[in-house]
């Protein structure tokens, strides 16, 4: 039999993109608020459908881009200071979880260091950052025939899965440094953990632990004054991707 595509039922995919950073010493993630339908008016993460001529790394990108004016960070480029860090976080494929058709989303975590406001664009008609922690008690609070305060599709799953993934990860690798200009001070670096892990740490604790931890931190060569009192000694990421030993996240 001849192949006829008009046999088989709709079906696309999406790219979706939790995006972190800290500000003011908050985890915060990019939201839009759809300007289409469906779920036109709720806030949603952004993303978009998967052109025809390019793969998911370039979607993400790509979305990345229109969002937020971030380029993705080239793991070979010298520049320490070149982009953001995007990878794939899981595959959401509930069979209801779009109303216009079949979709299947790979949603990727991107991460970068303070970012200033947001500019909507694509189907979006306004955007911002918001506090996780307001983010994921939307739907906690909203009852099932009014679900206007949570977030549209799936997205209050695909973004706690992508800060759980970001909490995971700054315990056994140097991706906290993401959230970091390319020099900065311990200081500066304990706040990123707080914000992501929500906990207060003793700051002489975590200075020995990750001065200590190799090829962690490299020092930068100079000092600042940027947060005030005594002028504190900057770092640079170093060359190690895994830690060892482990930045083990508190018990709450």
């Amino acid at each position: 039999m001849p192949y006829d595509p008009s046999a088989f039922p709709p079906f696309a995919v999406t790219v979706d993109l939790v995006v972190l950073t800290v500000r003011r010493d908050a985890l915060c993630a990019l939201v839009v608020r759809r300007g289409e339908q469906p779920y036109q008016g709720r806030w949603a993460l952004p993303g978009g459908f998967v052109r025809a001529d390019e793969d998911l790394t370039g979607a993400a990108a790509r979305e990345l881009v229109e969002e937020t004016g971030l380029c993705v960070h080239d793991p070979h480029s010298p520049a320490p200071d070149n982009g953001a860090h995007l990878e794939q976080l899981a595959t959401y494929g509930d069979p209801k979880r779009d109303p216009r058709m079949r979709v299947v989303s790979v949603a990727h975590l991107a991460l970068a260091p303070d970012l200033p406001a947001p500019r909507a664009g694509g189907d979006a008609n306004s955007a911002r950052w918001a506090p996780v922690e307001t983010l994921l008690s939307l739907e906690v609070g909203a009852r099932d025939e009014d679900q206007s305060g949570q977030l549209a599709f799936d997205h209050t799953q695909i973004l706690a899965d992508g800060v759980e993934r970001a909490r995971s990860k700054i315990e056994y690798s140097s991706l906290a440094t993401a959230f970091c200009p390319p020099e900065f001070t311990v200081g500066e670096l304990r706040r990123v953990y707080e914000a992501v892990w929500g906990v207060a740490l003793d700051p002489r604790n975590f200075h020995r632990k990750v001065t200590g931890t190799p090829g962690f931190l490299v020092p930068a060569g100079g000092t600042t004054t940027r947060q005030g009192g005594r002028p504190a000694q900057l770092f640079r990421a170093g060359g190690a991707t895994l830690l060892n030993p482990p930045m083990l996240r508190p018990e709450v």
